[in-house]
């Protein structure tokens, strides 16, 4: 068997049929549906309590943070009414010392300065009216105060769309005091000794973001269905009727019940945890039983970026350590069609856990490069491989291509099982489209906003998503076409600054 044989060996193992994809969207439904009745399931299905989505009439000035690791960012967002907004923002490194503090308060101070610097610099006047009329004793309303979205990418349990009380710290922060209290009132707390114009309106989840502010900035009057993210990790946020979430009678917390709507957070990272529908290989299980949570995010761990790149390392270093392939080897110079012997580095990228970047993968998908030049190039300069063949850089092309199309397709399970499930489907499915239905399709858009390097980069990733959508009973061709994908960008700051004026709404009865 050629090498090239082997390769589409070891692509086929990575294959996702037709027939995989409905089992998987009618097991994503079914999951989905458990979630929204109790706690602790596969898909968490976490309330938001966010009842509504912008249309792009929306207008006025908000303020958003974000809390996501070792930097603080604060935003200005105006909103114009037309479906476009400007941003302003400044950003500041979180000090080490305040990620460990004693106390919580040592953290939230910091934060809260950096907003009362931000509002002397952007909105001077705001701040200075603020200022006037508490001297003058005047008790300030609502109206006087800006609203502020607060992106809080730590572990929460939330109870009402502007509390949430902290479960654990990740990403290198430790400050004890702080588990099981309410984010919003520790910086709501100092925003107030500060005496400064601002009320904590909404905690916000980013992948929530990312629905609110496709909602607001796409083209129509159709509101989002779902923000999702498909990059580093992936997550899904989508809108759904009240009626179907019935653990919210058990988790309780305040809302607005006059839309009929919330949007909920799937955490869809974590679907089929017990693998009964979700793809493996040997490499899959490798790469699990060696993760930091081995049994845990099994579908991101097929889907996200973080992964791609470890799953074709372990493919490639499966083909290397069989001995019956020829993937870098050359008998001698005279079989490689660049007159040298493969050889690989002892401290290859390929040897070393995490050592291939799946940007490697997008490299090589997009090569069209007469003998896969590029990708040969890739393959020294990333990971060590020297005078590789070009047939063994189309080798790596078939197993690439193999990695990104499954990753799309599983994709695509998750969107089909949203659109399917939320009554967005189309009757008529399978049947082949005239013209004047075509035209019809127009006035019943499923709008979907993405975010993520994988969908935004990886080329041929939303055509392999269409693919799939096009292959799953109850959308079929006609249901596809009338899916619109459009880039979300920002679902932290402009997301954020759009949940804190819904938040502001419910507030005011409006």
């Amino acid at each position: 068997m050629g090498l090239i044989d082997d390769a589409r060996r070891v692509a086929a193992e990575f294959k996702y049929s037709t027939e995989d994809v409905n089992k998987g969207v009618k097991e994503f439904i079914r999951q989905m549906d458990e979630g929204l009745q109790e706690t602790g399931k596969s898909l968490s299905q976490i309330p938001t309590y966010v009842t509504a989505v912008p249309n792009g009439t929306e207008k006025g000035v908000y303020l958003a943070v974000d809390l996501g690791g070792t930097n603080f960012r604060v935003c200005s967002i105006k909103l114009n009414g037309d479906t476009t907004f400007s941003l302003t923002q400044s950003k500041v490194a979180i000090p080490h010392e305040l990620m460990v503090a004693k106390t919580s308060k040592e953290l939230f101070s910091f934060l809260a300065k950096q907003i009362e610097s931000f509002i002397k610099i952007h909105h001077m006047d705001h701040f200075e009216e603020h200022h006037q009329r508490r001297q003058n004793g005047q008790e300030p309303t609502d109206e006087h105060f800006l609203q502020l979205g607060f992106t809080f990418s730590f572990p929460v349990h939330q109870l009402s769309i502007n509390e949430g009380r902290l479960i654990r710290w990740t990403k290198g922060f430790d400050i004890a005091d702080a588990i099981g209290k309410d984010v919003c009132n520790l910086l709501q707390s100092e925003i107030d000794a500060l005496h400064l114009p601002v009320k904590v309106a909404a905690l916000v989840n980013d992948t929530v973001g990312t629905l609110m502010a496709r909602s607001y900035t796409s083209p129509g009057k159709t509101g989002t269905l779902l923000g999702a993210i498909f990059g580093t990790g992936t997550n899904g946020a989508y809108v759904e009727k009240l009626d179907k979430i019935t653990k919210l009678k058990k988790v309780g917390g305040g809302f607005d019940t006059s839309t009929g709507n919330m949007v909920v957070n799937t955490e869809w990272g974590s679907f089929d945890n017990q693998m009964s529908v979700l793809p493996d290989t040997p490499y899959d299980t490798a790469l699990d039983k060696e993760s930091n949570n081995p049994g845990i995010q099994m579908f991101e761990k097929r889907v996200s970026g973080m992964f791609l790149g470890e799953v074709l390392r372990r493919a490639i270093l499966s083909m290397i350590r069989e001995g019956k392939t020829e993937l870098f080897r050359d008998e001698s110079s005279g079989t490689n069609d660049v007159h040298s012997t493969c050889t690989i580095a002892n401290d290859s990228p390929l040897y070393q856990q995490w050592g291939v970047d799946t940007s490697f993968l997008s490299i090589a998908q997009a090569d069209q490069s007469a003998g896969h030049h590029i990708t040969r190039q890739a393959l020294n300069k990333d990971l060590g491989v020297d005078a590789a063949s070009s047939e063994d850089a189309q080798a790596i092309k078939i197993l690439v291509e193999a990695i990104g199309k499954r990753a799309a397709r599983l994709s695509a399970v998750a969107i089909g099982a949203v659109i399917i499930s939320t009554g967005n489907s189309t009757p008529t499915a399978g049947e082949a489209l005239s013209d004047e239905e075509k035209g019809d399709l127009e006035e019943e858009v499923v709008d979907i906003g993405v975010d993520g390097s994988l969908v935004e980069y990886y080329p041929g990733f939303e055509q392999y998503i269409r693919e799939a959508l096009r292959e799953i009973e109850g959308i079929g061709e006609r249901g596809e076409k009338k899916i619109r994908i459009g880039i979300a960008k920002d679902g932290s700051g402009v997301g954020a600054a759009l949940i804190a004026l819904v938040a502001g709404d419910r507030e005011g009865g409006r």
